[in-house]
């Protein structure tokens, strides 16, 4: 299975970066996570479209926010996923998810708000940040990522969005 993953567009409306990364770079995917910020009910209203499971950011305005959870739990190939955006400082970030949602038994978190993309593994659960969408100031570019789970094992990459 192939899980496309986004976080962080911060987009007022629909694109042509967020139509290239829907169709092209993550249209082939079985089902595509969004962890929050996507900002507007009509950038939301696009990934509806896409079937897109998306939680709630602490950037998404009221419209977003009303229809949005701020956690979901997905099972994919055998695995139990969290998906939930983040709040407050990067330091600590990874800790407070873990905290939020020790209870659900995950198998991985998917989450955003640091734009910081990572792949590991924090105090014994697999954590998968995509980076954003939004222009990282250090690259230039913004990120997305993919989630590979094949016969159990999973793997994650990033995959940077030409512009």
């Amino acid at each position: 299975m192939r899980i496309g993953v986004l976080s962080d567009t911060h987009m007022t409306s629909p694109d042509l970066i967020l139509e290239h990364i829907l169709e092209d770079i993550l249209g082939a995917d079985d089902v595509i996570l969004h962890a929050g910020d996507i900002v507007s009910r009509n950038v939301l209203e696009r990934l509806e479209k896409k079937n897109v499971v998306a939680v709630c950011g602490n950037m998404d305005d009221f419209e977003v926010a009303e229809v949005l959870p701020q956690k979901r739990i997905v099972s994919l190939a055998g695995m139990r996923i969290g998906l939930i955006h983040g709040w407050g400082a990067k330091q600590g970030l990874q800790e407070r998810l873990i905290n939020r949602l020790e209870s659900e038994k995950l198998d991985i978190i998917v989450y955003g708000h640091s734009h910081v993309p990572f792949w590991g593994e924090v105090n014994g659960i697999r954590m998968f940040n995509p980076g954003a969408v939004a222009r990282n100031p250090n690259t230039g570019r913004g990120t997305v990522g993919r989630i590979e789970i094949i016969d159990g094992r999973v793997e994650a990459s990033l995959l940077h969005i030409d512009r």
